[in-house]
């Protein structure tokens, strides 16, 4: 990563281009897990039999209203989600999420980890972060520390890279499932 065309954003910067997309936003999502501290009794009450919708924690309930928002005004707002074979439990945790997501309007899709490097997408499209491609103009790349904590935002309008990670996009859409989740019940 040539560091001299990023810039590190905060969460409100991240936030407002995101929710600013004209057009699209596409997310690569590469970790087996994440650490949101303001997720994890949701987490971990799933992970013993307690389903509760993800809508009772205020943030995951703003999230997919913003969604909601955008995809309803006619933005595309989709993902593909690398994941391992078998997934991990956190990963179990987002395809139960699905409904939410797709609730919103969001496309969710996947592909396993094996396949993302049969074709190319991975090591080169993610190393120790994710990203966000917001209206092909913009990549925001999401540093994690080995545990799946959000370390920084990165930002970048480079031509070059932006263009790259809309390849990226499409070999990762081509290559990567549908979700089956169906809308969840409101």
């Amino acid at each position: 990563m040539n560091n001299s065309m990023w810039r590190e954003i905060g969460s409100g910067e991240f936030f407002a281009a995101l929710h600013g997309a004209a057009r699209s936003a596409f997310r690569l999502e590469l970790q087996p897990a994440y650490i949101e501290d303001y997720e994890q009794s949701l987490v971990d009450r799933w992970a013993v039999g307690e389903f509760q919708a993800p809508t009772v924690v205020p943030e995951l309930a703003d999230w997919f209203s913003r969604i909601g928002e955008q995809t309803g005004r006619g933005v595309q707002v989709a993902r593909v989600r690398v994941q391992e074979d078998p997934p991990t439990p956190y990963q179990q945790f987002e395809r139960w999420c699905d409904a939410w997501n797709v609730g919103a309007g969001e496309t969710i899709r996947y592909m396993t980890r094996q396949r993302a490097l049969d074709v190319g997408l991975l090591p080169t499209a993610g190393v120790n972060g994710d990203w966000w491609l917001i209206d092909d103009q913009q990549l925001i790349f999401i540093k994690h520390d080995p545990d799946g904590r959000r370390l920084q935002y990165l930002s970048t309008t480079d031509a070059a890279t932006v263009s790259q990670a809309a390849t990226w996009r499409d070999l990762a859409i081509r290559h990567s499932e549908l979700s089956d989740a169906r809308p969840a019940a409101a």
